[in-house]
């Protein structure tokens, strides 16, 4: 893995053995940036305050070798990623300005597909982990995990049930608080389609109005007009003597007449004379017709502005004037099946409260595979992790899981009971400890001490190891709070573990690097930044001076050396063992 420009870090190269690799160094050196950098690579959060002041943004590549039939490796595949000699290369930068990019395989890709990756490669953990295992909530989802398929399957039949009973009672409840709004709205619409219905509006109609209501109002004037233009094109019976267009029309056409064989151009004039003759008959005849069919009726143009004032109402109040009736007519449409919903309330409310009682019924059943299934599993996790205690200097130490039950009146109907429910089932699940023979079991969170914590969590995880195995472990000073033979114990159950997976450790402590297969550390340079050569691979002697500098806080004591050198050995027997 390098690092660019990532926090402290300005360039560093990280590479992590198979096996267990610790990574030490002093406080404020850049540890912690190693699992930021791991966390980045596999889909963390992008903060922009990461970025290393001065610098546009910081990079992080990783080169991971993968078997090619591995679950990780067949995704990036699916995402159109290519191998490289075996190995998948992944980089990420965020930008100062907080712009994420990723890249796989020489793809680039959403972010979301190196969480995706990272779900089957790696399980990180920190300091932060341990308080998280502290909620219940987080408790509850450890016991799932480690249950596996037995509480997978009843919990995604449970949780099927639960959005489709969240989905009708959503509903129920809207019909039946809404129910008042819902009458008035149903009471409206009744009255306006049957204020719609009474006028019986048709599409267009109001365009057709305007028109006659326009002719109506003007016709006198258009009767007079017609008549006179009669009279120019047809002439005036009662003034026999009045030139009209008819008669010039036919002197015109019988000087043709008499000429037209000498000359074809001039024969065709008479023609188009003949035609327009033929022409002005016909709009003289029109003319008559309109003036003779024109009436001026004063009734019906007041029936007219009587119906175009009801449209306008309509449309004042269920259309526009741009929609036009054609808008109230697909008003009343719509409003009529609107309210054949709303006069279907009461029906649709019967229908779903009976639905409604059928899925609390099934979701209760279902409740109590899941409960069973986790009890099942919750004796088993417990005595493993118990197991796991032994092994790390609390032979004594007993762990238990209480599963609970809230009372909760508008909950499910468990044995007698009305309890709480929610999208994870009915059951609170807390993880209880007994540190010792004699005490009472209590939560974690109130009986723990931080180092007992830490070897909770450690055990927690090494069970998982087993049951659910990933290829890398990253535990970020997890042994916080711990000393002693305790450390000791830690650092042997890493190596065990190491046995089966990768694992990284930054810490701290070290009895738990002694253990470890290789080793790292990361350097300040005089300035405050870490350059590349700043995290290196330690050697034999380098090694020694490091747990020197760890024990005594000098890397040349002689009693430190010797103490280093005796951890090493004590390490080094129980590994090649």
């Amino acid at each position: 893995m390098r690092i660019r420009d990532l926090g402290v870090i300005d360039d560093a190269v990280v590479e992590l053995a198979p096996g267990f690799t610790v990574v030490t160094g002093e406080t404020g050196a850049g540890k912690t940036m190693v699992v930021t950098s791991l966390g980045l690579l596999l889909g963390g959060r992008a903060d922009p305050g990461l970025v290393r002041g001065g610098a546009e943004r910081a990079v992080v590549e990783g080169r991971l070798t993968l078997p090619a039939d591995s679950p990780a490796a067949l995704r990036a595949l699916e995402a159109g990623a290519e191998l490289d000699d075996g190995a998948l290369l992944i980089s990420r930068t965020v930008s100062a300005e907080g712009r994420s990019r990723a890249h796989v395989g020489g793809r680039s890709v959403p972010v979301g597909l190196l969480t995706e990756l990272g779900e089957d490669l790696i399980a990180v953990h920190g300091q932060s982990d341990q308080q998280r295992l502290l909620r219940p909530a987080r408790q509850r989802g450890a016991l799932d995990r480690y249950a596996g398929a037995a509480v997978a399957d009843a919990l995604a039949r449970y949780r099927a049930g639960y959005r489709r009973l969240r989905e009708v009672s959503t509903a129920l409840a809207e019909l039946t608080t809404q129910a008042r709004e819902r009458a008035q709205e149903a009471d409206l619409l009744r009255f306006g389609l049957e204020e719609v219905a009474a006028a019986e509006p048709v599409a267009g109609e109001e365009v057709e109005l305007a028109a006659e209501a326009e002719r109506l109002g003007h016709a006198d004037a258009l009767s007079s007009s017609a008549v006179l233009a009669h009279a120019a094109l047809a002439g005036d019976p009662s003034d026999p003597d009045t030139l009209d267009a008819g008669t010039l029309l036919g002197q015109a056409r019988r000087a043709l007449e008499g000429v037209r064989s000498h000359d074809e151009r001039l024969a065709t004039l008479a023609e188009r004379l003949a035609e327009v003759g033929y022409l002005l008959a016909d709009v003289a005849g029109d003319l008559a017709l309109y003036a003779d069919d024109l009436d001026a009726d004063p009734a019906r143009l007041a029936a007219v502005e009587e119906r175009r004032a009801v449209l306008a109402q309509l449309l004042r109040k269920y259309g526009s004037v741009e929609g036009g009736t054609a808008e109230v007519v697909a008003w009343a449409e719509q409003g009529a099946q609107r309210l054949v919903e709303l006069d279907g309330d009461d029906e649709r409310i019967e229908e779903l409260a009976a639905e409604e009682a059928e899925l609390r019924a099934a979701l209760a059943v279902l409740a109590t595979e899941l409960s069973a299934a986790r009890q099942a599993a919750a004796g088993r996790f417990a005595q493993a992790v118990s197991a796991e205690l032994t092994e790390l200097a609390m032979p004594h130490a007993k762990v238990t899981f209480a599963l609970s039950r809230i009372e909760d009146p508008d909950g499910l109907e468990l044995q007698g009971r009305t309890v709480a429910y929610g999208s994870h089932g009915v059951d609170e699940v807390e993880v209880l400890l007994a540190p010792h023979p004699g005490a009472a079991p209590r939560p974690i969170a109130k009986g723990a001490s931080g180092g007992e914590l830490s070897r909770v969590m450690l055990a927690v995880e090494v069970v998982f190891a087993a049951s659910d195995p990933v290829p890398t472990y990253l535990f970020d000073e997890v042994d916080a709070g711990v000393g002693g033979k305790a450390a000791v114990e830690i650092g042997r159950r890493l190596a065990k573990l190491a046995r089966s997976a990768q694992v990284v450790v930054v810490t701290h402590l070290p009895q738990v690097a002694a253990f470890a297969d290789r080793h790292l550390v990361v350097e300040k340079t005089n300035d405050g930044t870490v350059t590349r050569s700043g995290v290196k691979t330690l050697g034999d002697e380098e090694r020694v001076r490091e747990l020197s500098r760890m024990l005594a806080g000098l890397e040349d004591s002689e009693l430190g050396r010797a103490h280093a050198e005796e951890l090493l050995a004590a390490a080094r027997g129980p590994k090649e063992a």
